[in-house]
């Protein structure tokens, strides 16, 4: 395969941006989706509304979510050219600048949290507390810029520690913060034209040991981070297992029927308390599943990635009168 123009690779970054964000707004659908604890009840009202083909995705019925505001706000952050600790208190500071962007959107109670914290501009201001429920999906979705930042295999050091460090300014649990890596890191995969079925074992062989290395060097929350460590590698080996990529070569294996109702029993599977897509290690492990399955076909993809339920949505609970209290 020839390797493509420098014009080429822009359009694929701005394609890659775009339907970040088309997808986001798609699978939201302004809050009627995003709750949904049914995956075949979202595809029905899909073919009420005429199918995918029949969407435009656009206001007011189809904003983005927070996802994408924060997600925007980091890839501003990397389009500025800084580095190192200049960077990271210019994402803080965007951070900061995008809660505002919350009206009507539902941001998870750890991005509250975590924002509500960051002081950029002072010293050690682009860190936050250890945060034990730091769990969730937050980190991992808006971190795929980085990977379009650090896309290279000699980049791999910078991308971990952009992602690590980002990740943590409100995930700073790692099955947290490992969600952005995981993000970022699959997303420079498919830049390089890496085999899909080789991105897992990547995960888990390459990128967690250096991310590992960089928080033990860092001095920031070691004992913690070391503490919770596990349960992220841990779940993402028992995925490579369940589809048969442990050795990191395909075909990927499923099960005999794939369809909305088993894929929501499936994705809760994949949970850490039953609430599909909510952690930082389930997001983009459903993401791969459904890149695995839908290959280059785009409407099965939003099917798979997007169209699915939630189940369990115990920390629905949370209210920002909670969590600042």
């Amino acid at each position: 395969m020839e390797r493509p123009s420098r014009s080429a690779t822009l359009e694929l970054y701005k394609a890659a941006m775009l339907l970040s964000g088309v997808g986001d707004a798609l699978g939201y659908r302004n809050q009627l989706w995003e709750y949904n604890e049914s995956g075949p009840a979202i595809h029905q009202e899909l073919q009420e509304l005429g199918g995918l083909k029949n969407i435009k995705a656009e206001l007011p019925d189809w904003p983005v979510s927070d996802d994408t505001v924060l997600h925007l706000a980091t890839a501003e952050g990397l389009a500025t050219g800084k580095t190192g600790e200049e960077l990271m208190h210019e994402v803080a500071a965007r951070y900061v600048e995008a809660m505002k962007d919350m009206e009507g959107r539902k941001p998870g109670p750890s991005s509250i949290l975590g924002v509500s914290q960051l002081k950029p501009g002072e010293v050690g201001g682009y860190r936050v507390a250890y945060n034990p429920d730091g769990t969730g999906c937050g980190a991992a979705m808006r971190s795929m810029c980085i990977g379009l930042r650090y896309p290279k295999p000699d980049q791999l050091l910078s991308l971990v520690a952009v992602a690590v460090e980002t990740g943590r300014m409100t995930h700073p649990h790692p099955t947290g913060f490992l969600g952005a890596v995981a993000s970022a890191l699959f997303t420079s995969y498919a830049i390089q034209r890496r085999p899909i079925t080789t991105w897992g074992l990547g995960l888990i062989n390459e990128a967690c040991p250096i991310a590992k290395n960089f928080v033990e060097g860092r001095g920031y929350a070691v004992e913690e981070t070391e503490r919770d460590w596990g349960y992220f590698c841990d779940k993402w080996q028992w995925y490579l297992d369940l589809r048969g990529l442990a050795h990191g070569v395909g075909p990927a294996i499923w099960p005999a029927s794939y369809g909305p109702a088993e894929r929501d029993e499936a994705y809760k599977s994949f949970s850490l308390s039953g609430w599909a897509g909510r952690s930082g290690h389930d997001a983009p492990m459903i993401a791969l599943d459904a890149l695995l399955g839908a290959g280059s076909d785009w409407e099965e993809l939003m099917s798979r990635a997007a169209f699915h339920g939630v189940r369990e949505k115990t920390n629905q609970k949370y209210t920002l009168d909670r969590i600042t209290s």
